[in-house]
């Protein structure tokens, strides 16, 4: 079985790292198993470490042992092999983008269509991109042009504004895919579905029937080895900045006149530039931060952030963030979006949960029901793939009592073959569809969203408020609802 997609290359940097070890050898294994992968898919190695083929191959196949759950079949493996080399080289090296432009024209069956990976740090994008535009890589005479970048997107917003221009110099927009795993995940996409192919919702959705939005995506695990990295980033800039606030575009944007990717992304961007701005006196009723402790997850004893290897004793950075803002449009004015996410939370989860507003009158104010809890539609997009509608109906008996009740549709059947988001973002990347990767103009408008809160929290280096591990993280956050009957709604089940 072969793909339809038009002949490529993809040529990986940074091909011996995490990223690939986890996430893209087994992602494009999983595409040629599927029969996804043209017959012609060439995949390029580039590392500094002295191997040679056969000792990449070696690599993959332990790549792909760990990184494979279905196993690893003899003849996909086989036929993936085959399309696998190995270069050798370092990125700062400019004499090495002439060898690799001088290896690639060599190689009568490679394809003239390239993707450029860049698996490496952030910092690294710019020199490698201008790199390859001196060596003649990025021209499209003959064949399209691709560079892929993994967040973070930036520092800040200057920086993000710094990187932006550097790229500019060397590529046009519709070269660059910035890629977010998180908008690549199944459920995610079913948000645009559930959203616009369901047309008896769209009347509710909007402030006169909506009263709150929570996005969620907490983690029962630390920082672990990523300490170096994250205490320079902190939950705010690691997932609020990227994956909450994309998932808040979808929830929140306007029907787009098409699918097409432009439409869509377009959509995305008034939102962003409708939420209203946080002034710096205004960041502590709208934003809180907050830092693990030791606690026990899963019944063991862990330690607290400050203890964690590679962290300074005098850390302030958050591993827990929630943000509350609002979008000033005519759809959603006055409805608050809060935004939560942490790590060595009770339990790893993300999930969209939307709740209704209350009745205008209370029709049984005569009967025992005293308080009927309202309506939510819960969107679980990990570990559980689900949709719940949770409403109020009558307990059987005589007497007029309430319960909830919930209607459940799974979006997974057992039949269903399951797939990474990297598999569908790699996909894309090969079939030019960039719907689901960052225009930077989102990139700009989020962080402009962001960047007061940071400024602020940057110079209040005296104290930040702690939480257990294995909690749901401080109490104290809960002052960012409107009202006080409101809490952050942890559970995918029925709320009770």
């Amino acid at each position: 079985m072969s793909s339809s997609i038009d002949s490529c290359t993809f040529v990986i940097f940074g091909s011996t790292g995490n990223l690939s070890r986890i996430k893209l050898m087994p992602a494009l294994y999983q595409l040629d198993a599927a029969g996804q992968l043209p017959d012609n898919c060439r995949i390029l190695a580039t590392g500094r470490r002295p191997w040679d083929r056969e000792r990449w191959l070696s690599e993959v196949r332990e790549m792909l042992q760990e990184g494979v759950k279905s196993g690893v079949d003899t003849e996909v493996l086989k036929r993936f092999e085959s399309r696998l080399d190995y270069f050798l080289g370092e990125i700062g090296d400019a004499d090495m983008y002439v060898r690799l432009a001088d290896f690639l024209a060599r190689q009568p069956d490679v394809s003239s269509n390239i993707a450029f990976y860049l698996s490496i740090r952030p910092a690294e994008f710019g020199v490698v991109t201008e790199s390859l535009s001196r060596a003649g890589l990025l021209k499209e005479d003959n064949g399209w042009r691709r560079v892929v970048i993994e967040k973070p997107f930036g520092y800040d917003l200057e920086s993000a504004q710094a990187l932006q221009i550097r790229l500019a110099r060397f590529l046009d927009e519709h070269q660059i895919y910035r890629i977010d795993h998180y908008l690549g995940k199944e459920t995610v996409r079913n948000v645009l579905v559930f959203r616009f192919a369901n047309v008896m919702l769209e009347p509710l959705w909007n402030r006169n029937y909506i009263d709150h939005v929570q996005i969620t995506h907490s983690e029962h695990f630390g920082v672990g080895s990523r300490a170096p990295y994250y205490d320079g980033a902190g939950a705010l800039r690691d997932m609020i900045q990227s994956h909450l606030l994309q998932l808040l575009t979808l929830v929140a944007m306007e029907p787009p006149v098409s699918m097409e990717a432009e439409a869509l992304r377009d959509e995305k961007v008034k939102v962003l530039k409708s939420v209203r701005p946080i002034p710096a006196n205004a960041v502590h009723s709208h934003a809180f931060r907050a830092q693990y402790g030791a606690g026990r997850v899963g019944g063991k004893t862990v330690k607290g952030y400050l203890e964690e290897d590679g962290v300074p004793h005098d850390s302030v950075t958050e591993t827990y963030a929630a943000l509350k803002v609002y979008v000033d449009n005519w759809r959603w004015r006055g409805v608050p979006f809060y935004l939560r996410t942490g790590k060595r939370m009770a339990e790893g989860v993300s999930s969209i949960m939307i709740r209704f507003r209350q009745p205008p009158t209370q029709f049984f104010r005569d009967t025992q029901i005293q308080q009927m809890e309202r309506n939510w539609v819960v969107l679980g997009i990990q570990p559980c793939e689900c949709l719940r509608i949770q409403l109020t109906a009558k307990v059987p008996g005589l007497e007029m009592q309430t319960r909830e009740v919930s209607l459940d549709a799974g979006f997974r059947d057992q039949s269903d073959v399951y797939a990474d988001a990297y598999e569908g973002l790699l996909l894309d990347i090969m079939e030019g569809d960039r719907s689901l990767f960052l225009r930077y103009d989102e990139v700009e408008y989020a962080w402009r969203i962001v960047d007061p809160i940071l400024r602020v929290w940057s110079t209040e280096r005296d104290f930040i408020t702690s939480y257990p591990a294995g909690s749901w993280g401080p109490e104290e956050s809960r002052r960012l609802f409107d009202r006080d009957i409101d809490y952050w709604r942890h559970s995918l089940k029925i709320a009770t």
